[in-house]
């Protein structure tokens, strides 16, 4: 992401344990192991953006990453609705840095980015109406409006992210992949073995690489200016 202290080095090596620790629980069908790992995995990404003096709104969206990850261990509707209330919050922040932070992290001929864009949209608005359209049938009546009014903050996030550069951009499309997994699954679709293993794999690369995709965006003057306090840092 980008130069760190020995204090950012462990939180980033504690967030991968963290994350391989609760996938590998996931595999072995334990409810305990994954319900001691989740918590911890935002938090400590958190932590790493604190550090590195990343932008607060950045801490903000994966703290809000990480209400939705607890409320999402308590299998109650109430509970889902309030998890996909917290990440709903964490894409706001998200596409506030998108705006504030994308002029700096892509540069590309004009016309070749109105043409990417143009085809982005029409692929976004093709996976989100395509997806919403499919699932409606089969989604609870009480949760069709939110899962649709979700589903459209979701696909904004996944789009704007691209306008950092494919880091972030590959991060937004794996948030939208790993979230219609979950829609998947309250739809009572077929799943895959596992199905919540490639949940939070998809889930925890995706935070991954939005936050690095933020990191790498930010002025020149904001990143030099972490670098010089990582390398002061003992």
């Amino acid at each position: 992401m980008t130069e760190t202290s020995a204090g950012a080095k462990l939180l980033l090596a504690a967030f991968a344990l963290a994350a391989t620790g609760d996938l590998a629980a996931l595999l072995a069908g334990s409810d305990t192991a994954h319900a001691v790992f989740k918590p911890l995995l935002m938090p400590l990404l958190a932590g790493y953006v604190v550090v590195v003096k990343g932008p607060r709104l950045l801490t903000a969206a994966l703290l809000f990453g990480w209400g939705g990850d607890v409320l999402l261990l308590a299998d109650a509707d109430p509970a889902f609705l309030a998890g996909m209330g917290s990440f709903a919050a964490g894409h706001v922040c998200y596409l506030v840095l998108f705006k504030r932070h994308g002029r700096h992290g892509h540069h590309v001929h004009q016309e070749t980015a109105r043409a990417r864009e143009g085809w982005l949209v029409a692929a976004y608005a093709a996976a989100l109406t395509g997806t919403v359209v499919l699932l409606w049938p089969d989604l609870p009546a009480d949760m069709r409006g939110p899962v649709a009014g979700y589903s459209l903050l979701l696909t904004a996030m996944a789009f704007a992210a691209t306008r950092l550069g494919p880091v972030a951009g590959a991060g937004g499309a794996l948030f939208l992949l790993s979230d219609t997994l979950i829609a998947t699954g309250i739809a009572e679709w077929p799943q895959a073995p596992r199905p919540d293993f490639w949940i939070m794999l998809t889930y925890i690369a995706a935070q991954f690489l939005l936050a690095a995709g933020v990191l790498a965006a930010r002025p020149p003057q904001a990143a030099r200016l972490t670098s010089e306090s990582a390398a002061a840092t003992p």
